[in-house]
Parts: structure tokens; sequence; C-alpha cells
């Protein structure tokens, strides 16, 4: 895992106001340029990463102008982004998608978003009287433009879409949920763990989605679409934004070995809290421990 400076001090906390304009504003930029393409991926140029992971210049675009950005808004944050890399540093980093759900993209399938968030690092002070212990999420932004919805959240104020604020279902039990979840399509080394915590889950819950779009699973799960995610072998980016979206949405979104502050691993469960404990609940038998 990267590292980052922590000698560093501050003498003001960080404007959470001015970077979530950023981040919005970032990610209309980014989305404006997926649109371009949408009706054009046939034209397309395709790199093929490694098997099942694919990467096209609608995705390279798209970070370069959100990049853009929010290095003209915010120059003194860091930035973890999906094609050029980066790592945590500074007072706070931005973690960025431009692309999240691009398989869901390349196939004309319209589920797709883009997932920008500020993680504030530990030391860091948000007012004058809170200075965070460990990193966390402190804005989130995933922008599915397909539907037009703008999924935002900043830490301690709330949750919206489009502007309206939302709240994670009530769901009680796992029998009553409908679980969102990502099958493994790139990383197959822990597939021997996840095919038990699907077939439990295809066996108690009302119904198992996968839509192919982590910021999006979160994001739903935020708004009470889903009552709960889990996922393995995914980025820091593709859960960092929702991660927070979820949380101030009176939900859990936690590390599947409950030992980072939020899932950088790329190991999540989430749901509304009930439902996110019946979830690691159910997941822990299989769960290999962590080294």
């Amino acid at each position: 895992m990267d590292t980052y400076d922590k000698s560093r001090s501050q003498t003001s906390p960080i404007d959470l106001c001015a970077a979530i304009d950023a981040a919005v504003t970032a990610a209309h930029a980014g989305a404006a340029i997926l649109q371009s393409y949408a009706h054009h991926r046939a034209d397309l140029v395709i790199d093929r990463k490694a098997r099942n992971d694919l990467v096209s210049q609608a995705d390279r675009e798209a970070e370069a102008a959100i990049i853009q950005e929010l290095q003209a808004r915010t120059p003194k944050f860091g930035i973890v982004a999906e094609e050029t890399g980066g790592k945590p540093q500074g007072h706070a980093t931005w973690y960025i998608d431009p692309l999240d759900g691009t398989t869901n993209f390349l196939h004309d399938i319209p589920h797709y978003a883009v997932s920008i968030a500020l993680i504030a690092h530990a030391g860091t002070p948000l007012s004058a009287t809170e200075t965070l212990a460990e990193d966390t999420p402190v804005v989130g932004v995933v922008y599915d433009p397909s539907r037009e919805e703008l999924f935002t959240a900043v830490h301690g104020l709330g949750a919206w879409l489009n502007g309206r604020r939302i709240t994670c279902s009530r769901t009680q039990t796992i029998e009553d949920a409908v679980l969102a979840t990502g099958f493994p399509f790139r990383d197959f080394s822990f597939a021997a763990q996840y095919m038990p915590m699907l077939h439990d889950a295809i066996n108690r819950a009302r119904g198992v989605r996968r839509m192919g779009a982590a910021a999006l699973d979160l994001a739903w799960t935020a708004c009470g679409r889903y009552d709960g995610y889990w996922e393995m072998g995914l980025a820091p980016w593709d859960v960092a934004a929702g991660t927070l979206i979820l949380r101030e949405a009176g939900g859990a979104c936690s590390d599947m070995h409950q030992q980072d502050p939020w899932p950088i691993g790329g190991r999540v469960v989430a749901g509304n809290k009930l439902i996110e404990r019946a979830l690691h609940e159910m997941i822990a038998p299989h769960l290999d421990k962590k080294d």
C-alpha cells in the first residue's frame, strides 16, 4: 500500500464545500467525454491491460479532464487515478475512477459512472474541533450520465441524489433483502472463498443482482434500491466515493476483514447497519484469514 508523509502539518481545516464543488465539476467534465464517445463506440481504440481488464481512450481522456479540473482547484491534494496511477500525499488525496463499468460502456449497456472521492489522511483537521484519527473519505461523487443521476456526500453533512437527501433501506434481515454483488472477473484467486458466499446469498436473500459497476452498487445501496452489497477484488477508486455516500446515508461500509478504516483493499461489505452486520456473519465462515 502506498504511504504518504505523516510529518506534514496544517494550520486550517479542509474546505469541504470547495472540495465537493470541485469534484462535481470534474465529474461532469469527465462524463461529457464519456457521453461523446457513447454514440461512437465502434470507433473506440481499446487496449487490454489484463484478462477482462479493458481500457479505451474514453477512460483516458475522461481521467485527464477530471485531473485537470481537480489540480486547478485543489493543487495541494494528492491524486490516485485508475489509469495514470499516483500515490497518497499531502493532507488529502483524490481517488478517481473515470469510468466505473468499462465493460458495460463498451457493450452499450447503460450502467456506468464517474467516481471521485477525497480521502483525508489521519491527523488532518476538518474543523476547529475535529481532527481525524484515521484515513477517512470526506467527499464523494458518483455520477451516472446515462440516467443523469448525481450522487454526492460530504462528511458529517449527509448524502444526496440530484440534490435530494437519501437514506438507505430499513430492511432488517437478509431473507427480506435484495443484495448486490460482483463475480470474480479479473482476479480469480479468491473464487474459492466467494462462490460459497454467493451460494448462501442466493439461498437466503430475496434476490441477488450483479450489474457490473461497484460505485453504482454502493450508491444504489445508499438510496435504498439495494439493501446490501458485498464484493471482492476491487480497487480503492472503485469504492472510495460510494463508501462515503453510503455512510452519510445512514448505512455502513467496511473492509471485509474489518481492519482498514475504509475498504481500500477492495473487499467491501455494505448495507444498512443491520444488513451489513448480517452480511459479515454470512461471509465470515468462507473468508480466509488476512495475512
